[in-house]
C-alpha cells in the first residue's frame, strides 16, 4: 500500500505577497486608464501623455466621427417635428398592438349545485375567437357549440373540469358560445376572458 504524500503550503503567496499583487495590478489598471483609454477612446488627456503618446489625436478623430455620424442620421429622418411626428405614429401601432392582446370581455358567475348558464358570442362565418377560464370551488360541466340559421356544431364538451384555454372559428353565422352545469354539490365561480371577432357578447340562465 503506497502511502500518498501530503500536499504543503511551501512555494504558496502568503497574505502579504497576494495583497502586493493586487496592488499592483491595480496601479497598472489605472495608469492603463488615464494615459491610454481616456486620451484613445474619449480624447480625455488630464496627464498630457497620451497628446504625447499620439493617443490624444486618435480620441479627438473619433469623437468628432461620432459626431458627424449624429447629425447625418438627423438630417437623414429631417427635422425634430418630424421624427415627433414618427414617435407618435409608433406609439399608435405599439398601444393597437396592446389592444388586440388585452381580453374584449371578461366574466365572472356563481353557480349553485346543479345550476345552468349559457354564454354566448354572435359571430359570422369565419370570425374567430381565444378563450380562457377556470373554475374556483368545484368542477364544471360545458358544451362549447354554437346555432343560428338552422345549423348547429359543437367544438369541444368537457366533465368535470376546472379550466380551459384556446379558441375556435365559427363555420356559419349565429351565436357561438359555452353551456354550463355545476354538477358539484357546492357553489362553483367560474370566471371567462374572451377576445377577438364577434359583434356581442352575452350570457343567459
Amino acid at each position: 500500500m503506497n502511502n500518498a504524500q501530503e500536499p504543503t503550503t511551501d512555494g504558496l503567496p502568503n497574505s502579504a505577497q497576494l495583497l502586493r499583487s493586487t496592488l499592483i495590478a491595480l496601479a497598472v489598471a489605472i495608469v492603463t486608464l488615464v494615459t491610454v483609454i481616456l486620451p484613445s477612446e474619449y480624447s480625455i488627456d488630464p496627464t498630457g501623455v497620451g497628446r504625447l503618446l499620439g493617443f490624444a489625436e486618435v480620441g479627438g478623430t473619433e469623437q468628432q466621427l461620432a459626431a458627424e455620424a449624429t447629425q447625418g442620421r438627423k438630417t437623414q429622418h429631417g427635422t425634430g417635428d418630424q421624427s415627433s411626428a414618427l414617435d407618435v405614429i409608433l406609439g399608435l401601432f405599439v398601444s393597437t398592438a396592446h389592444a388586440q392582446e388585452a381580453w374584449r370581455d371578461e366574466a365572472a358567475f356563481t353557480l349553485g349545485s346543479g345550476e345552468p348558464i349559457e354564454t354566448k358570442m354572435v359571430m359570422k362565418k369565419g370570425e374567430t375567437v381565444e378563450y380562457e377560464w377556470t373554475a374556483e370551488g368545484g368542477r364544471m360541466n360545458f358544451d362549447l357549440h354554437g346555432h343560428g340559421g338552422g345549423n348547429s356544431v359543437t367544438y369541444e364538451k368537457g366533465r368535470g373540469q376546472t379550466s380551459g384555454k384556446g379558441s375556435f372559428t365559427a363555420t356559419f353565422d349565429g351565436e357561438h358560445g359555452w353551456f354550463w352545469r355545476n354538477r358539484d354539490s357546492s357553489d362553483v365561480t367560474v370566471m371567462l376572458k374572451v377576445r377577438g371577432e364577434y359583434s356581442e357578447f352575452k350570457r343567459s340562465q
